[in-house]
């Protein structure tokens, strides 16, 4: 008999978070574009989280996160580590609700993640990717500090927030009358498919949801595929910055294991390709990590359904010389 894992969260987790965020973060849109849904062959709904405070999705589990942390501990602050967009996420959380931030961020994160996280308020500690474990330095200045770790992915809090995206899905899709067939959601440690799948999934189970990562990062595909927890190459590279998570989360996995379709990858080509149609034809910004589940799309390996698509588009920070490149040479 197999054993039944316990999942990291549940739908009503979701739905908490929903209650916690409500008024604080955006009803990111839902947004419908002519042109794509002919030159897919399907209706294509595109859930845009470049509007969320700090131009990501990550605000949703940070501020839940961080709401969570009792009145007596938040003067002790906290400690997070990022590329830049959870790093803004915990930043601005941090500030509107006054606890002291410190973030642990990659010597080589983009200019303008960089840049708005010191604007919000945040104290940052660079590090080198190729030497150093950002997990190390973070879990160092927590203990000294007795401030609360607020991790990128691996947290119930995190996850349930993240799913919140899937809780406005489902209600916008309904006021566009569209029935929803699948959702593509961009994975680097799997927090936000995760939370997504468990909002949709628990409403609408005959939805099928998939990751979608840069190749070279495919480490969820690859672990859903073979149903344990696989790794990348220490050597791996993209230009989507936000996703280069080397392993799925503890808590992540199992969720995605239990509820995704499967993982689709797209090369970094791909991704430049789509942040050019984005901004040619759809007028939007998109971040690389963001565009994954949109280039998936567009370039045929995620297949129509029945029903409509749902590409969530994660975020909108880019520097601006990485996008004039990208969006040039597609």
């Amino acid at each position: 008999m197999t054993k039944q894992v316990a999942l990291a969260i549940t739908a009503e987790d979701v739905r908490s978070a929903a209650v916690t965020i409500r008024g604080i973060a955006v009803r990111t849109p839902l947004l419908e574009y002519r042109f794509l849904n002919e030159r897919v062959g399907t209706r294509v709904l595109v859930k845009y989280e470049g509007v969320q405070i700090g131009g990501a999705f990550k605000f949703r589990g940070a501020y839940n996160r961080l709401a969570r942390i009792a009145y007596a501990d938040r003067a002790k602050g906290v400690v997070a580590w990022s590329s830049g967009n959870h790093a803004q996420g915990v930043a601005a959380a941090a500030r509107i609700l006054g606890i002291p931030a410190t973030i642990v961020m990659p010597a080589d994160a983009p200019a303008m993640k960089l840049a708005n996280t010191y604007a919000l308020g945040a104290e940052v500690i660079r590090y080198d990717r190729e030497t150093e474990s950002r997990e190390a330095i973070a879990g160092a200045l927590s203990k000294e500090r007795g401030a609360v770790l607020v991790p990128s992915f691996d947290d119930p809090y995190i996850i349930a927030g993240q799913g919140t995206a899937g809780l406005e899905i489902m209600e916008q899709a309904i006021e566009l009358g569209a029935r929803i067939g699948q959702v593509l959601v961009c994975c680097g440690g799997g927090g936000l498919v995760a939370g997504i799948a468990t909002a949709i999934r628990d409403a609408q189970p005959e939805v099928t949801v998939w990751s979608v990562e840069p190749t070279a990062f495919d480490d969820t595909a690859r672990s859903l595929a073979s149903g344990t927890r696989e790794a990348v190459p220490a050597s791996a590279k993209s230009i989507c910055d936000a996703l280069l998570c080397p392993r799925p989360g503890e808590l992540t996995f199992p969720i995605n294991k239990a509820l995704l379709a499967g993982g689709l990858s797209v090369s970094d080509e791909e991704v430049r390709e789509a942040m050019r149609y984005a901004f040619e034809v759809m007028k939007l910004v998109i971040e690389p990590g963001g565009a994954v589940a949109l280039a998936a799309l567009l370039s045929g390996k995620a297949k129509p359904v029945q029903g409509a698509t749902v590409v969530v588009v994660s975020g909108a920070n880019v520097d601006a010389e990485l996008f004039a490149e990208a969006i040039s040479s597609a």
